[in-house]
């Protein structure tokens, strides 16, 4: 259906706006069919982002093919691992907003009748999600695919957690340093979101569960031709959705929330899943709390062990069969609602038919799971109240249920800087704190200190607790999202070292084992701190953005 470009192709009255189109080298046969936008995050700094010229030349070709007129335009992204442990991981998630927004603005502004959306990493894919949500015109996804894994010297496979994981292992004197360049060299070869199930494959794998991209979407290897020819069916299908006047909010439904939190516990994704899905859900009028999030966990085998979880990768996935496979095995005990609408134009039933799970090493069927519950949970208590986030399946059986000590840091370098001088022990409980979306502003991933630990061979006896969030990359008992921030004169703000902290994951649960009567007290002397950041778009960000448990959406 040509719906929105009538308003700038066609009449007298329009004849402006198409002196303009000619002015670009339209034809007016072109301005005839539908004006399909394609947004682009192609750029030179994120390596899942650097082959994203030649998926929109592949989508494009897919849109002339079905009788539409593609249009390109861009969006920005941010490389979560260079912006890694500094200033410019307070830049990451709040980028989330502003991708949502301009896509927005362009897409109104220029009447596209539909949408093909390109991104791979991290904040980019929520971004356009929730943009694809609130401007529910037709619309399709296609990533930039997977890295593929690295190889050491001595035929390991390799990835970036590894590597983030090496300098702990230098610094405890584990690793020397041809040891750390063999990493250096080998954990990201080629262009594509790194190797493991980190934040950008979760949120990629997701898009498929949720019914906005097509089968191998999250999981076909960038470097593969495969990703070519899917690009073009993408570019192919939207016309089908215009043409069919199929939108975002068809697709993504409350049920269709529901299925991608399955099998984001099956899969084990991300702890930042449980930030990004709220957002998306936001956009489309649906509320998803994070008790949602604990009622799918108890009822969904986590079937997946993908770094930094486990030894598979992402291309060994795709090989397995992929995201439909796991779909596939999660619909023998009927945990998906199959009946939800896709982008394919069909059911999520019809789109199953003949996957096949190919590797139960990989895949694991629904009978023989890693555990009989998913790969995140939230857990509350005193100490976070509205909730935080772990993501379980990458924590060591041992560090289930832990009680230790307080050894408290207001900022992510003060904390590495301890952990790099040996001066966390054993059974400690690091807590990092004013790093939240206000307090950070914009929520800080603590991969290197969680990476540090792991590093140094203390994952099996030290958690790491923040307001702050954690990359895809990390393992351990890393315990996220702790609502409400500490700039919210949240309880973590009034934790003092050496105070016991228990965590039982198991039950659910965190606690300060102080007393309320002394909680009160500190509460009653506590000052929040100078905002860290007090102009430009950062201070803007954290003047309006909500809780984590939330979603971080801006009020």
């Amino acid at each position: 259906m040509k719906e929105n470009s009538l308003n700038v192709t066609q009449g007298v009255e329009r004849a402006p706006n198409r002196s303009l189109f000619y002015a670009l080298g339209y034809t007016r046969e072109e301005l005839d069919r539908p004006l399909i936008g394609v947004v682009c995050s192609y750029n030179e700094i994120v390596p899942g982002h650097m082959n994203l010229d030649k998926i929109a030349e592949a989508v494009k070709a897919g849109v002339r093919l079905a009788g539409g007129t593609p249009v390109e335009f861009p969006a920005i992204a941010v490389c979560d691992g260079i912006a890694m442990g500094h200033v410019g991981m307070k830049y990451s998630l709040i980028t989330r907003d502003l991708i949502a927004d301009s896509t927005e603005a362009m897409a109104i502004a220029h009447q596209f009748d539909g949408l093909v959306m390109i991104p791979n990493c991290d904040k980019n894919v929520p971004g356009l999600l929730m943009a694809a949500a609130r401007l529910n015109i037709p619309t399709i996804f296609v990533s930039g695919g997977p890295m593929l894994a690295g190889r050491l010297k001595d035929g390991r496979r390799t990835c970036l957690s590894h590597m983030f994981e090496a300098v702990g292992s230098y610094y405890a004197g584990k690793l020397d340093e041809e040891g750390m360049e063999d990493y250096e060299n080998s954990a990201c070869p080629t262009c594509g979101s790194c190797s493991g199930m980190y934040t950008a494959n979760s949120m990629n794998c997701l898009t498929e569960a949720i019914g906005m991209g097509l089968q191998g979407n999250g999981t076909i290897p960038a470097v593969w031709s495969a990703r070519l020819r899917l690009a073009k069916h993408a570019g192919m299908q939207i016309m089908e959705l215009v043409e069919k006047n199929i939108r975002p909010r068809d697709i993504m439904t409350p049920a269709a929330f529901h299925n991608a939190e399955t099998v984001d516990m099956a899969l084990g994704c991300s702890t930042n899943t449980m930030l990004h899905l709220p957002a998306i859900a936001h956009e489309c009028g649906i509320e998803l709390s994070f008790d949602m999030a604990n009622e799918i966990s108890s009822q969904t085998p986590n079937l997946c062990h993908l770094a930094p979880a486990g030894d598979a990768y992402m291309e060994d996935l795709e090989q397995a069969g992929g995201v439909y496979a796991v779909m596939k095995e999660l619909t023998k005990k009927n945990l998906l609602d199959t009946s939800v609408l896709t982008c394919t134009g069909k059911t999520l039933e019809e789109n199953l038919k003949g996957a096949v799970n190919r590797d139960p090493e990989v895949i694991r069927p629904i009978d023989n799971p890693y555990s009989p519950d998913g790969g995140i949970v939230v857990l509350k208590g005193n100490l976070a109240p509205e909730g935080c986030v772990v993501k379980r399946s990458a924590v060591a059986k041992e560090m289930m249920v832990h009680s230790g000590p307080a050894r408290v840091f207001d900022s992510e370098e003060d904390a590495i800087a301890a952990i790099y001088a040996g001066k966390i022990v054993a059974g400690d409980v690091v807590v990092i704190r004013y790093e939240g979306p206000k307090g950070g502003p914009g929520m800080r991933e603590m991969l290197n200190p969680t990476s540090a630990i792991a590093g140094m061979g203390l994952d099996k006896d030290v958690a790491l607790i923040t307001d702050g969030r954690f990359s895809g990359a990390t393992r351990g008992a890393s315990i996220g999202h702790v609502c409400p921030e500490a700039a919210q004169g949240g309880p973590i703000a009034f934790v003092e070292d050496g105070d016991p902290i228990s965590i039982d994951i198991t039950r659910c649960s965190i606690t300060l084992d102080v007393d309320e009567a002394v909680l009160e007290a500190r509460r009653a002397r506590w000052v929040c701190p100078e905002p860290k950041i007090k102009t430009g778009y950062a201070a803007r960000y954290a003047k309006l953005v909500s809780s984590a448990a939330r979603g971080a959406v801006l009020e």
